[in-house]
Order: C-alpha cells, then sequence, then structure tokens
C-alpha cells in the first residue's frame, strides 16, 4: 500500500530553547515536502530565538547561542515558511502535542496568523504507540532496520520519521493510506485547539476541556460568566487558543 495525498505533505521536526510553546522559542527547522506525484523538497534552517538557548536544551540538540547568532529570526523567515506551507497537510513524530502548537505560535509571535482548520495532521508517534509502543530511535531500527545516528538534530530526526511514516504505510495492510483516516487516527480530529484547551463534543459543540468548566459548552461558559474570558485572555494561553476562544465569541454577536 501506499501512501495517497490530495495535496503536498510537510513533514518537519523542530529543535527548540525548551518545551514551553508560549515561553521558548525554535532554534531549527527541518521540512520535507512530499508532492502528490512523489516529489520531494527538503530544506534545513537554523533560527535565531532571540532568548538565551538554555544550557539543558544545548545538551539535547548541540545548537548553542553562538551557532546561531548570525542567523535569521522567526519573524525574518515567517513569510517564507508559511508561503512554503501553503495549502499543505502535515506529519511528524509527537508533532501533534509539541511541534505543531509550537510552529503556530511563532507565527502568531511573527504576525502571522497561521491557517489550522483545514489541515490534517498525521503523527507517526500515535501510529507507533498504536501498533509497536517504543520511541523515534526504536522504532527507526524496527521499522526501517537501522541505527539512527545524530538523533536530535531536526534534518537527522526529520528524515527517520519520513521513512518510518512510509515504512508502516507498507507494514500494516489495515492501516489507511489517505491523509483523512491517518489523520483521525493521530487523535487530532477532536481537537478545537491545538493545545487541547477546548474540544468538539459528540454534537460538534466546542467545550472546555480542562478546569472547572471542563465539558461545559464554551459559548455557555462566555454568556453566564463573560469575565472568563478576559481570565483566559490575560492568562498563560497559548495564543492560537485564545485567538480560538475569540472567535467563538465573536460569532456569538452573530447569533
Amino acid at each position: 500500500m501506499k501512501l495517497t495525498l490530495k495535496r503536498p505533505l510537510v513533514i518537519f521536526d523542530l529543535e527548540t530553547t525548551g518545551i514551553n510553546t508560549s515561553a521558548d522559542r525554535i532554534v531549527e527547522i527541518c521540512m520535507i515536502k512530499v508532492f502528490p506525484e512523489g516529489h520531494e523538497e527538503l530544506r534545513t534552517y537554523r533560527i535565531n530565538p532571540g532568548i538565551p538557548i538554555p544550557p539543558q536544551a544545548t545538551a539535547v540538540h548541540g545548537i548553542s547561542d553562538e551557532d546561531v547568532a548570525d542567523k535569521p529570526t522567526f519573524k525574518m523567515m515567517a513569510a517564507e515558511l508559511n508561503q512554503f506551507m501553503q495549502e499543505c497537510d502535515f506529519g511528524g513524530f509527537n508533532s501533534n502535542k509539541f511541534d505543531f502548537p509550537m510552529l503556530v505560535e511563532e507565527f502568531y509571535r511573527a504576525g502571522v496568523e497561521f491557517e489550522v482548520d483545514k489541515r490534517k495532521f498525521i503523527d507517526a508517534q500515535r501510529i507507533f504507540h498504536v501498533k509497536e509502543p517504543r520511541n523515534l530511535t526504536a522504532a527507526y531500527k524496527f521499522y526501517c532496520n537501522r541505527e539512527l545516528e545524530n538523533a536530535h538534530s531536526a534534518e537527522a530526526d526529520t528524515l527517520a520519521t519520513w521513512a518510518i511514516l512510509k515504512a508502516q504505510i507498507e507494514r500494516y495492510e489495515d492501516l489507511p493510506g489517505d491523509i483523512d483516516a491517518l489523520h483521525k487516527m493521530s487523535g487530532q480530529s477532536n481537537l478545537a485547539d491545538l493545545a487541547g484547551r477546548f474540544v468538539y463534543n459528540d454534537k460538534g459543540e466546542i467545550i472546555f476541556n480542562f478546569g472547572k468548566h471542563k465539558n461545559k459548552a464554551v459559548k455557555d461558559v462566555l454568556r453566564d460568566e463573560p469575565g472568563y474570558y478576559n481570565w483566559m485572555m490575560d492568562g498563560d494561553f497559548p495564543m492560537q487558543t485564545k485567538n480560538v476562544l475569540t472567535r467563538i465569541r465573536q460569532s456569538m454577536r452573530n447569533e
């Protein structure tokens, strides 16, 4: 079985200053753009995060402040990256929980509202955990029978992820070969925001997925407790989450 693409698929990986999508920044990004006809385009960029790279982060990915001192900031590259990713779906390894939310936050900080709603998200780690619960290095060994060298470099991890995803499609006859089905299997289909603060219930309503209002419709809470909107907007929530909340409130004005 081969992977069926309706539009380009961007397989990507990030190296960052840390794991907080609100406070941390990207220092390296690698992308493989896979076109429906099979052509692939690889791009790797080092990025100046504008903040110090903690020693513990450098210990993981090997990128120091000196390595990115003369590199462009994400804001300087945002337009080019946005153009490269237009009309594309996305794939990665643990990308649904971290890499994609981090990428979207960087676009927001750069003043670019990166379109999310129409994207499909394929997470090779999610498929791996469903089929063979292990990590990226073990997945590469299991599916490709190779040792992963230079792990935690964005390019090595991206190339390994793409190799794993292709091997998964070939290995499992019951695994769907289309993006829509893999998107659903990757566990992203019920999220209303990338951080998972809002989800869709069985009725298609957006509900809270945390805190005292968990499982309550967002619109109901905003009607009954208008101040909750300001509390979230002033809080340490991702910008994309706040944007979703704002869009919900604006839609209520038209009802």
